[in-house]
């Protein structure tokens, strides 16, 4: 059963694979990066259960949040343009906004 899942799952990623050398635009290609990260994920896991290898399972988390991460920062560089720069996150307290901007 769950070599069943992991030829599938190989079977999405190919497809996947396919939509993000081939896709119309870069949203098209951003979601298939974002499928094959999900499916690399699901591999993970289950290449870990049929192989006794319980670490696997923390391997695809992280590479879960990894993913979630790494698309945030994608759609902010497509959104501004840029990632921003050090300094200035809303916790930094001498930025102090427009002033914080100034003295710079």
């Amino acid at each position: 059963m769950f070599a069943a899942a992991g030829l599938a799952l190989l079977a999405t990623l190919l497809l996947a694979l396919v939509r993000a050398a081939l896709g119309p635009s870069v949203f098209d290609r951003l979601q298939a990066a974002n499928t094959i990260g999900t499916c690399a994920m699901l591999l993970l896991a289950v290449l870990g259960f049929l192989g006794g290898r319980p670490e696997f399972l923390d391997l695809a988390l992280v590479y879960g949040l990894l993913n979630v991460i790494g698309v945030i920062a994608v759609l902010k560089f497509f959104r501004q343009g840029d990632l921003g720069d050090p300094g200035d996150g809303p916790g930094d307290a001498d930025a102090g906004g427009a002033e914080g901007k100034a003295r710079r």
